[in-house]
């Protein structure tokens, strides 16, 4: 066992608060263009487990890759082991439902019956309107997670954030979790105004934010880790370590680095920190907001 395996082991209920489980079929998966060979095919439970025994991970939120209830209900047997590639280490699961559809209420119904459903998330990044996150339908079906204890995941890209702003501001009370630090344009080196924004989102106390993705918004094949830490110093201190949850957006990062790899280099990112704060961002916050 290394030394960071040997640090990982006394972090309890070490979280991965953000990967993708599915059965690949083309038609169903239309975002997977011809440049990510390296994920046209299954991840399964059992591609994953070895990989989080590896890194002592204890417990992961798998979250949604299709608008499918198809694949919500599926994720749900799959953590709920109702099916023979159950795994308990799945401890919560953020699916999909049309947020927006006028029959939105009697979905949610019937998916509140699962015990381990923790959230939504809708494919805002890929919505054609840019102001999709505002509209009426969908910000009335947002209202219905009120006080049900369920987190909204955010899916954007930084253009999104300036109406991202506002669409918060409009559930002050609705617990949300920032997916992939908003997706900053690490590939052409920007930061602003990604940070200036990240630093009004964190303003609101009702928002945590997923360390993940990272990797896959710099280059792939010419990333380094010195290019990926001026983003990680900005979610650092707008949101500190007790809003921000360690994820591997695995299999997704595959098409830039290794699960392991991907570790290594939040371990190195949060060896400075306490022990309070790592346990934070390893899983404690993740099974804080999640209800785990």
């Amino acid at each position: 066992m290394t030394q960071d395996m040997q640090s990982a082991s006394h972090i309890p209920h070490r979280i991965d608060a953000h990967h993708h489980l599915w059965r690949y079929r083309p038609d169903d998966f239309g975002w997977i263009n011809e440049h990510m060979g390296t994920i046209r095919r299954d991840f399964l439970t059992h591609d994953l487990k070895p990989l989080l025994d590896s890194a002592g991970i204890s417990g992961t939120i798998a979250v949604q890759a299709r608008q499918s209830l198809e694949e919500t209900h599926w994720l749900l047997q799959l953590a709920d082991g109702d099916t023979s590639a159950g795994s308990a280490w799945i401890k919560g699961v953020v699916g999909w439902a049309p947020i927006a559809g006028a029959d939105f209420q009697e979905t949610f119904a019937n998916l509140r019956r699962y015990k381990k459903l923790r959230g939504l998330r809708h494919v805002i990044q890929d919505e054609a309107d840019d102001q999709f996150i505002l509209s009426p339908a969908f910000n009335r079906g947002i209202r219905m997670l009120r006080d049900t204890g369920l987190v909204y995941d955010i899916l954007i890209h930084a253009r999104h954030l300036p109406q991202t702003l506002r669409f918060v501001d409009m559930h002050p009370d609705q617990p949300f979790v920032l997916d992939h630090c908003a997706k900053p344009p690490i590939a052409v080196g920007l930061l602003e105004p990604w940070a200036t924004h990240m630093r009004e989102l964190a303003k609101r106390p009702n928002v945590s934010c997923k360390l993940s993705g990272l990797v896959t918004e710099a280059d792939w094949q010419q990333w380094t880790p010195a290019i990926l830490e001026p983003y990680w110093r900005v979610v650092l201190d707008a949101f500190g370590p007790t809003r921000l949850l360690f994820g591997s957006d695995w299999p997704v990062a595959l098409l830039a680095a290794s699960y392991q790899r991907w570790m290594d280099i939040v371990t190195e990112w949060v060896a400075p920190l306490s022990q309070s704060e790592k346990e934070a961002i390893w899983g404690l916050t993740a099974s804080l907001v999640y209800s785990l």
